[in-house]
């Protein structure tokens, strides 16, 4: 089956001036233009965000990816029989992810970076595509992507608004477990997944998922419960168990 990209590929690759084949430059030149723009938009949406892997990154990883793509394809001529092009893109992919993990962080018992991470690594597939001349399908990728990112936040952040990791303070030598046990069951939740330790301050950090028995659950009253407690130092509440 012939794509449209190969079409595309094909007709501007048969481009000669005298003995240049100078269809097979700008075919090449599509290609970097096009992963600037479309790896540049998911790196604008993670800017926007302020995370720490923004625009710059996105680009430095789809263009880059572009190349090593391109230069599997053309870069070695005087190889032609059992050639294979998919091998630096192999190494890309390896490479990339262990970028990505670099992008992930624990803290306190929540996870920051996942979907950062996520997005380092779509972009080099997008640059992958682009400098494989799948230009169609880097595009259709790049959209689909940005609708994740961005309306898909939003349901998901109204799921998490049922699951709230909570994240306190306080002092030691107090019965804070069963006080925590009563106030969720006054505000109609469970604590999940719940984890204790101890500072350097000589203090006790807990953390735990609040989740709702009903739709009447409101994170705002848990946390004014937990604040009235006796030796509550600090509650922090996050909308979700994994910050993005």
């Amino acid at each position: 089956m012939t794509t449209i990209d190969q079409i595309i590929a094909e007709k501007l690759g048969s481009w000669y001036i005298g003995e240049w084949p100078i269809g097979n430059f700008f075919l090449c030149l599509i290609a970097l233009v096009l992963s600037v723009l479309l790896c540049g938009a998911v790196g604008l949406e993670r800017e926007w965000r302020g995370r720490s892997a923004g625009l710059r990154t996105h680009l430095l990883v789809g263009v880059g990816s572009c190349m090593i793509m391109i230069i599997s394809i053309y870069g070695f001529p005087q190889v032609f029989a059992g050639r294979d092009v998919a091998r630096l893109a192999a190494q890309v992919i390896t490479g990339v992810g262990f970028l990505g993990a670099g992008a992930i962080i624990h803290r306190n018992g929540g996870i920051r970076g996942l979907t950062t991470a996520a997005t380092i690594w779509i972009v080099m597939a997008i640059g992958l595509a682009c400098g494989s001349m799948n230009f169609l399908l880097a595009i259709a990728g790049t959209i689909l992507i940005l609708g994740v990112l961005t309306i898909f936040r939003k349901w998901e952040g109204r799921m998490n608004r049922k699951s709230p990791l909570i994240m306190l303070r306080a002092k030691q030598n107090i019965p804070l477990m069963s006080r925590l046990l009563e106030i969720a069951q006054k505000t109609d939740c469970r604590i999940h997944d719940l984890r204790m330790a101890i500072t350097e301050a000589g203090e006790l950090e807990v953390t735990f998922l609040a989740l709702a028995n009903s739709p009447e659950f409101q994170v705002t009253l848990l946390v004014a419960n937990i604040e009235e407690l006796e030796g509550i130092l600090q509650v922090n509440v996050i909308n979700g168990h994994k910050e993005n």
